[in-house]
């Protein structure tokens, strides 16, 4: 693992205040290893130590799937998660059992600062918030590449029999249709949660049927059509041959420079493009997972993660300090400075810049549009199986077929809901 210190903090470490020495607060961070994630947060540490010179920070870098998410949930429950911990909202949040584990920020002053949108997302089953949002809102949906697009003649799809046939026509062309990523486990869910959109079109009362085991991924047909289009994707040979154990960080090379045409994958990527391929940044465009019928297309859309502080904190004030920053229009345009606008931030006033890349432009007319993108079911529900990424691995290499996952699936689902106490199970 990776520990950073920040220089600019020692530098100023020790002030004079009324003849007394000041001492150094050093916060200490946990999170994922994305290039985003510790763009931003360098700018926010940097920004903060700057104007705080008696505070500074030690970030540690966690893996990224479940075997993160066990981390976070291992130190919380023996109190040695540190002082600050960015981690999911929504229903990996509740598993947190927040109201146990993680500081009450209701009071925070930044809260007035947050869209009341994000709020739900990161608070406790007792009317309490735990968490400030960190990163912009994400889109769920298909990175595409403009230029194949063009030289093949191609439209965005708005069905997903349309999006076959490109696929038909790209894998023609000698090209890989559909960059696939199982080597990082996290990124075969896109197809099943990025559907969501659809699933709650045309079953509009799945979520809180879902929640209160009155309906399944099984017997429920829209829902089961994500796992399917995993296995089509498969069986029709549209993956790269190096599927297996090909990164995220491939997919997004992959499909800049156009040795893939799509990528299924949040919008939050477009920092590793950025940062790894910046010459091909617009080259991308974006497109909502495509359904069974054209006049319901629309995206399924992401909270951003949170910043949360642990209880057993001894620095819980002076977290809370660094949380305020984060919270305000300052906090904000620095993360935009370090990465660039991959999506709306949900900080009051916080505006994007006018020339953001194509694929976020593709990206801002389904949020304008009333009804055009609608909550993964994470922000919907509290529950999520934590053994989706193996199962759709599964169905994605063939290992699996989709019928055999969806009932897997649900069985998964059960243990979890079991284990938050939910009513009906």
């Amino acid at each position: 693992m990776k520990t950073l210190r920040y220089s600019a903090a020692l530098a100023a470490a020790i002030t004079l205040t009324s003849g007394m020495a000041q001492a150094e607060t050093t916060l200490n961070l946990l999170l994922d290893g994305n290039a985003d994630t510790i763009a931003m947060m360098e700018a926010l540490t940097a920004a903060y130590t700057a104007a705080n010179p008696d505070v500074s920070f030690e970030i540690e870098n966690r893996p990224g799937g479940s075997e993160g998410d066990n981390m976070v949930k291992t130190r919380l429950a023996t109190g040695e998660a540190g002082d600050i911990i960015q981690y999911n909202s929504g229903s990996l949040f509740q598993a947190l059992k927040p109201a146990e584990t993680l500081a009450d920020l209701t009071d925070l002053p930044g809260q007035a600062n947050i869209v009341d949108s994000f709020k739900p997302v990161v608070t406790a089953p007792d009317g309490t918030i735990r968490g400030v949002p960190f990163g912009a809102a994400m889109g769920g949906g298909v990175y595409y590449n403009r230029k194949l697009y063009a030289e093949l003649g191609l439209s965005v799809p708005k069905t997903w029999d349309e999006f076959m046939a490109n696929n038909a026509k790209v894998k023609e062309a000698g090209k890989v249709p559909v960059a696939t990523t199982f080597g990082d486990t996290w990124t075969s869910q896109l197809f099943v949660l990025g559907d969501f959109y659809n699933v709650q079109a045309e079953v509009p009362t799945f979520a809180a049927d879902y929640t209160a085991n009155k309906a399944k991924y099984a017997t429920t047909p829209a829902a089961a059509r994500g796992f399917q289009y995993l296995e089509d994707v498969f069986k029709a040979g549209y993956m790269n041959e190096d599927f297996g154990v090909a990164k995220f960080e491939d997919g997004m090379r992959m499909v800049a420079t156009g040795e893939a045409a799509h990528y299924p994958m949040l919008t939050f990527a477009m920092a590793t493009v950025k940062q790894n391929t910046p010459d091909n940044i617009n080259d991308l465009g974006y497109f909502a997972l495509p359904g069974p019928t054209a006049d319901k297309n629309g995206l399924t859309v992401w909270m951003p993660s949170a910043l949360y502080i642990p209880a057993a904190s001894p620095n819980v004030d002076a977290a809370k300090g660094f949380l305020d920053f984060v919270a305000s229009v300052e906090g904000c345009q620095a993360m935009i400075g370090a990465i660039g606008a991959t999506g709306p931030y949900l900080i009051k006033d916080c505006a994007l810049p006018a020339d953001v890349p194509p694929s976020v432009a593709d990206m801002l007319p389904y949020f304008q549009t009333e009804g055009a993108t609608a909550p993964a079911l994470e922000f919907l529900s509290p529950i999520k199986g934590p053994a989706l990424e193996q199962i759709t691995v599964e169905v994605g290499s063939g290992i699996r077929p989709a019928a055999e996952a969806t009932a897997l699936y649900d069985q998964d689902v059960e243990k979890q809901a079991k284990q938050l106490g939910l009513p009906n199970w």
